[in-house]
């Protein structure tokens, strides 16, 4: 993994300033760092700079970025952050086609693909990546992202200039693009945070490259092309082929996911998602003779006070002792204490650039900083609920009949602190229901479906296009603020297109939930682990931590010079903090109740100081 940057203008000579260009692209890669520290690079054309830090896990010495070659005397050069899992197979395929190879990275697969191909060579990749290739023979700039946006992949456009970055703090880092949060941006906040609209950065003008799509640049403008979308299909195998294709596509993709020139390890919770992707890789490596290091997570002392719930019906210990016996493998408990959690919530709004998923992701962002000290791969059990339908909402009721998203389907605790004024300028519930109701339009739908079944494919792509991504920022961020690349098997761009079209009675096989995947994987787990009932990441039930958020809150509007106090109405904001706070209704996902919304806004008041926002509302 690595992160990319870089800015063309096709009316610009940027070597007639080059040393301040190449101070620019300097800058791009040092506030990236965090995500490439074995190596950096940078290349200046007349009308072209880009900028690359690299973590090495694949070809560790001849990997070195930007990478150029030579088409009809003018340079091509890419920068790439991901991982390509079928480098070997096109590899071989450019080979046979005449291709020479200098260095045994994905990279130069890239690059070479592309210069024989052209931009159609997208449509072979299988994996993760963010890639900036800059044409001199088309004097074009292009830049793609992967099939489900597991990679960033943010820009911004200033007059002739386009500008893009792997995070968006990269952006900034050009003169005269500006952190300003307008109407929208607020909309973005507190109207769907901690998701943010695809294609979205919240910043005024900072956009994203869609998933499936890549950008063409040049003289003759901007062009947004799609390279893939999901397309809705009659499912047409039997039960019995439906459960062994979805057990190959997941071996394969794990084994896939497992290429490495330096050691793997898996993230493993007890749950069926992480247990499988650990059995899988453990397996592969005890033919190797080898051990596979796994990491489960939670809080200090949480035992004592866990409260079991609908959302969270069992600790994850006793699992992952189970796991870890089942699959011999080297294992590590690690805890993370109140202090340590609260501190990271302000490190978790420097990795993303932008208010989160408050201590759900702080905690993670400090696992993945322990994790680094034995490893810089692991494999991660995510995206498998939105792909498989795990989530309550695919079940309940009161979400098929609601017109609004599943996971975050009251309003009131986001309008609830907001000041009047606020509230006046911005109708947060219209700007939801509208970024909702864009999405169910461009729903693949089949014509001929029920109506149940038609809106469970609503929620599926809802999933997918929300949830799931929000997730993957999460992790991308997290990890590659320490420097881990963190894979998810699961959101192999081949089982999505599966299983989107598989019909809800199988998918949920025998009525379990999951029930499809359980059957997949029944020759991998002991049956105990199999069907264990889900439950979501760790949070803590520590009522400590809640007076510790509160406390810091409350110092935080007390100080004049606060930010946050643009937004929030002191009055209402202490009825709030004096009142008890739900943990079995969260306002986002399972996880995210009271507690987390006091510790979202102590990162509203980080964020709109560290990175000096201009509010145009």
């Amino acid at each position: 993994m690595c992160g990319i940057a870089g800015f063309t203008n096709p009316e610009k000579n940027y070597l007639t300033a080059k040393e301040k260009w190449e101070n620019v692209l300097t800058d791009m890669n040092q506030i990236q760092k965090h995500r490439g520290p074995d190596d950096e690079g940078i290349y200046l054309d007349e009308t072209c700079g880009l900028a690359h830090v690299r973590l090495s896990i694949i070809d560790l010495k001849n990997g070195h970025q930007p990478m150029i070659r030579k088409k009809d005397h003018k340079e091509c050069a890419v920068i790439f952050n991901g991982e390509i899992y079928n480098m070997t197979v096109l590899k071989q395929e450019l080979e046979k086609k005449g291709a020479k190879f200098q260095t045994t990275s994905d990279t130069e697969v890239i690059l070479v693909g592309y210069m024989r191909y052209g931009v159609s060579f997208v449509e072979k990749l299988n994996g993760i990546f963010s890639i900036a290739i800059w044409d001199g023979v088309l004097e074009k700039i292009f830049l793609f992202r992967d099939h489900l946006g597991v990679k960033p992949l943010f820009y911004a456009r200033l007059g002739k200039t386009l500008v893009f970055s792997s995070e968006i703090k990269g952006l900034f880092q050009y003169p005269g693009i500006r952190p300003v949060i307008d109407r929208e941006g607020i909309g973005e906040i507190f109207g769907l945070g901690p998701a943010k609209s695809y294609g979205k950065g919240v910043f005024k003008n900072v956009l994203e490259v869609l998933p499936g799509h890549f950008l063409e640049y040049g003289e003759d403008g901007l062009k947004d092309h799609i390279y893939w979308e999901l397309k809705a299909k009659p499912h047409e195998d039997s039960i019995k082929e439906t459960i062994e294709k979805t057990s190959w596509l997941i071996h394969d993709a794990v084994k896939m996911q497992m290429l490495s020139d330096i050691p793997i390890s898996t993230f493993l919770s007890g749950g069926v998602d992480s247990s499988l992707v650990t059995s899988i890789c453990a397996k592969e490596l005890h033919k190797q003779g080898k051990q596979l290091n796994t990491f489960s997570f939670d809080f200090r002392n949480n035992h004592e006070y866990f409260q079991a719930n609908a959302f969270q019906p069992s600790e994850d210990r006793p699992w992952v002792d189970k796991m870890v016996e089942y699959a011999g493998t080297r294992h590590r408990y690690l805890e993370c204490n109140n202090m340590q959690l609260i501190s990271y919530l302000y490190k978790a709004v420097d990795a993303r650039d932008l208010p989160c998923m408050a201590d759900v992701e702080s905690s993670m962002l400090y696992f993945c900083s322990k994790v680094i000290d034995y490893n810089k791969v692991t494999l991660t059990g995510e995206c498998a609920d939105e792909i498989f339908g795990g989530y309550p909402w695919f079940h309940k009721q009161e979400c098929f009949e609601a017109d609004n998203f599943p996971w975050s389907m009251d309003m009131e605790p986001r309008k609830s602190l907001l000041k009047d004024h606020i509230l006046e300028k911005i109708d947060l519930e219209a700007y939801s229901k509208a970024a909702y109701e864009k999405t169910i339009k461009e729903t693949p739908a089949l014509y001929g479906e029920n109506k149940t079944e038609a809106r469970r494919r609503e929620i599926s792509y809802l999933n997918l296009r929300w949830f799931m991504v929000t997730l993957l920022d999460r992790m991308d961020r997290t990890s590659m603020y320490s420097g881990l690349e963190a894979r998810v098997p699961f959101a192999d761009h081949r089982i999505v297109e599966y299983l989107y079209n598989v019909p809800w009675e199988i998918k949920c096989l025998n009525g379990t939930v999951k029930g499809l995947l359980r059957e997949a994987g029944k020759e991998d787990l002991p049956k105990e682990v199999l069907y264990r009932r889900k439950s979501p990441y760790p949070k803590t039930y520590d009522p400590t931590y809640e007076r510790l958020l509160t406390d810091e809150l409350r110092k935080i509007m007390a100080e004049k010079t606060s930010p946050i106090r643009e937004l929030i109405d002191s009055e209402k904001l202490e009825k709030f903090l004096t009142s008890p706070k739900d943990y079995g209704r969260p306002w986002y996902g399972q996880l995210m109740a009271g507690p987390q919304m006091i510790a979202f806004l102590l990162q509203v008041n980080y964020w709109m100081g560290k990175y000096q926002v201009v509010l145009e509302i």
